[in-house]
């Protein structure tokens, strides 16, 4: 292949702007030297042709009819009836899964790009994963139910479980976040983040495909939740919005640059609540069946059971500061 770009046609062939007095052809050949120019420094120069990564509207359409699939009634199209559920579901799902086997496709040939021995089962590898993707969406339905009843259960408000799926924005995240999660695991971590970030704007709320969520997961409200992506949440977790569980520190290398990956998110263990505007910080363990104030900032574990408040906090480094003193 030429190191050379590709270009799909001649800067002769862009039409003239019908906007008076603008230059078109001349911004159209500017942005063809700045990708010229990227692509030299990320050393790209093969790059042409069809795309070659995953497509963010292809998967939120992918994203969309998953829904539709996994609860038909509730996010399906508005003139769906219960007799013909299964033909809809079988249709959707057989469009659904065509369509992500072509981004999974995508994403597998990129990281054989990377390693040459990837390349002769990018085929193989892409529908097999979908395959195991596929197979294990009754069970995300039935842990995604879990999620709907905590919701449901979680919220004085919540008039029925059709309200919380319908309307709550925790509820449309924590589905996403299901579907990118299985497809991290199975090796499409491209694929994956799109599906989290396509949730994400849609519901203010940041949950790293890579993050570990046990059942009867709630999110209420919601706007402004972040949860990396070595978090790991136990079983019937509540947040509140603009909770944080993020990093404390970015180990560096011995260039100066950001180390990837390393556990550095919180553990919260089953039984935990998490009120608004928390911060918690660190590989640090909030022990079972804990309660996190408001506003609380937190980089220390606290053992189950625990009632932590910024009033106790304070206390504490009153204490800590009297003790050094004496």
């Amino acid at each position: 292949m030429s190191d050379r770009p590709v270009s799909l046609a001649p800067l002769s062939a862009v039409v003239p702007s019908s906007v008076p007095y603008l230059d078109l052809r001349g911004i159209v050949a500017g942005l063809h030297e700045a990708r010229d120019r990227w692509r030299a420094q990320r050393k790209r120069g093969g790059e042409g042709g069809a795309r070659e990564f995953p497509s963010r509207d292809a998967l939120r359409s992918i994203a969309t009819d998953l829904c539709g699939a996994l609860f038909p009634m509730r996010l399906g199209p508005p003139d769906l009836h219960v007799e013909g559920e299964d033909f809809y579901v079988g249709h959707t799902l057989d469009r659904a899964l065509s369509g992500l086997l072509a981004q999974v496709r995508l994403e597998l040939a990129c990281q054989a790009r990377h390693d040459e021995t990837l390349a002769p089962r990018v085929d193989e590898r892409a529908a097999g994963i979908v395959r195991s993707f596929a197979a294990g969406l009754p069970a995300l339905r039935a842990l995604l139910d879990t999620d709907v009843l905590a919701a449901f259960d979680g919220d004085p408000a919540a008039r029925s479980v059709d309200e919380v799926l319908l309307c709550y924005p925790g509820v449309l995240a924590v589905i996403h976040h299901r579907l990118a999660h299985a497809l991290y695991e199975l090796g499409v971590p491209l694929v994956a983040r799109i599906l989290a970030e396509l949730a994400h704007s849609d519901t203010g709320i940041d949950i790293h495909p890579g993050a570990q969520i046990g059942s009867g997961f709630f999110i209420d409200h919601g706007t402004g939740v972040v949860i990396g992506e070595t978090a790991v949440i136990g079983q019937r977790v509540r947040l509140y919005q603009a909770v944080t569980l993020g990093a404390r520190r970015f180990e560096v290398d011995s260039d100066g640059h950001l180390a990837k990956g390393g556990a550095r998110h919180p553990i919260v263990e089953d039984d935990v609540v998490i009120y608004a505007g928390a911060t918690v910080l660190g590989r640090i363990t909030i022990g079972r069946g804990s309660s996190i104030g408001g506003n609380v900032w937190l980089t220390r574990s606290v053992p189950p059971g625990s009632n932590v408040t910024q009033a106790g906090l304070h206390h504490e480094r009153l204490e800590e500061r009297d003790g050094a003193d004496s």
